[in-house]
């Protein structure tokens, strides 16, 4: 099973359009996962549209709409995996064991807010992911993105994607 995940986009305060190596990958992916701050609907309405199955949740700076057909913690199994997704998990310090005690039956957390790329493990059980920002890369070099794999019951091949400088 192949994820394409991603947070923080921000449409279009922070760019117009999601990028076109992020569209591209849409098809190939099994699930897409989006942990927060969308900003539009269109956004939402492009994904539902083009995705196999798409995973949100809403963020802080997303309003009563995208409130109305988002929930705050997404939860799902898939091919084995417990994955949740949550846009804020707090400050850095600390996140791994605030997140293990939340999260207790979970095997994977995907969350955003912050548009540093993270991956983690925490207590040895929860696996910790930030997608970056595919749009807006703030304090970072590079606006990402995160792809992985599930295979017999695992998370494997999670490769963070940096995007070259819109122009």
């Amino acid at each position: 099973m192949r994820l394409l995940l991603m947070s923080d986009t921000h449409l279009p305060r922070r760019a117009k359009a999601l990028p076109g190596e992020l569209l591209e990958r849409l098809p190939d992916a099994d699930v897409v996962i989006h942990a927060g701050d969308w900003v539009d609907l269109a956004t939402l309405d492009l994904l539902e549209e083009r995705s196999r199955r798409l995973i949100g949740v809403y963020g802080n700076n997303d309003g009563p709409e995208l409130r109305a057909r988002l929930p705050e913690v997404a939860q799902a199994e898939l091919a084995g995996v417990r994955l949740g997704v949550v846009h804020e998990t707090g400050q850095s310090k600390g996140r791994e064991r605030r997140c293990a005690e939340r999260f207790p039956d979970l095997d994977v957390l995907v969350f955003g807010h912050s548009h540093i790329p993270w991956d983690s493990t925490a207590e040895g059980r929860l696996r910790l992911l930030n997608p970056g920002s595919p749009t807006d890369r703030r304090q970072q070099p590079y606006c990402t993105y995160l792809t992985a794999t599930i295979e017999a019951g695992q998370l494997t091949a999670v490769e963070l994607h940096r995007l070259p400088p819109r122009r």
